[in-house]
């Protein structure tokens, strides 16, 4: 299975990942015309921030088994045989949040949605841009993020490479070489944040 891999090291909190995921899931698909839609289209990946203003671009992991999947009361939850994504059919979903309850992520929410003729608010997660991946592209996230902190591909390739660069680094930073690391301009980034966290509160 494919899925979006995080490289937390790389995220530099610049929220492009949920502007695109929001603009993917609109009507109109362009920055423009979503922001004056109704309902407003909201993301479904959140970049949240941490201790000294790191931060980390959270969604759904499409688990198996899934325990959203488990406990909706419905069967509005269901996985797509082909990705093995867990999808939402809004048709059936009550809005109970039986399923944000049990999901060990956080990352389900409760919106309206522009193309669901309903009065309530249904599970808006991610659905692995389902759309796109049937079309050859990948996830809008994915192709929004400018630092590789968002990678899509099969895990275990994904995994692989990671090792295979930790292992690098290993080795040259024994050998007294300088090791390759994240590019500069993070680097650079990552110690302007470490000095405004040593400032303290800000209000």
């Amino acid at each position: 299975m494919k899925t979006v891999f995080v490289h937390p090291e790389r995220c530099i909190g610049c929220r492009h990942c949920e502007m695109a995921c929001a603009i993917e899931h609109s009507e109109s698909k362009e920055l423009f015309g979503m922001i004056f839609e109704t309902p407003r289209s909201n993301p479904r990946i959140h970049v949240d921030v941490g201790l000294s203003f790191l931060t980390f671009p959270n969604r759904c992991r499409h688990c198996d088994p899934a325990p959203c999947m488990q406990v909706c009361p419905t069967a509005a939850l269901h996985r797509d045989v082909e990705t093995g994504s867990v999808l939402v059919n809004y048709d059936k979903c009550i809005g109970c949040a039986m399923c944000a309850m049990v999901c060990p992520f956080d990352i389900i929410s409760f919106h309206k949605v522009w193309n669901v003729k309903l009065d309530h608010e249904v599970n808006v997660k991610c659905d692995h841009c389902i759309e796109r991946q049937r079309n050859g592209e990948i996830p809008a996230c994915v192709e929004a993020c400018k630092t590789g902190a968002l990678e899509f591909g099969d895990a275990n390739a994904i995994i692989r490479s990671s090792r295979k660069d930790f292992t690098l680094r290993t080795i040259t930073a024994l050998k007294g070489e300088e090791a390759p690391s994240i590019p500069a301009n993070l680097e650079a980034f990552r110690e302007v944040m470490a000095k405004v966290s040593q400032l303290g509160p800000l209000v």
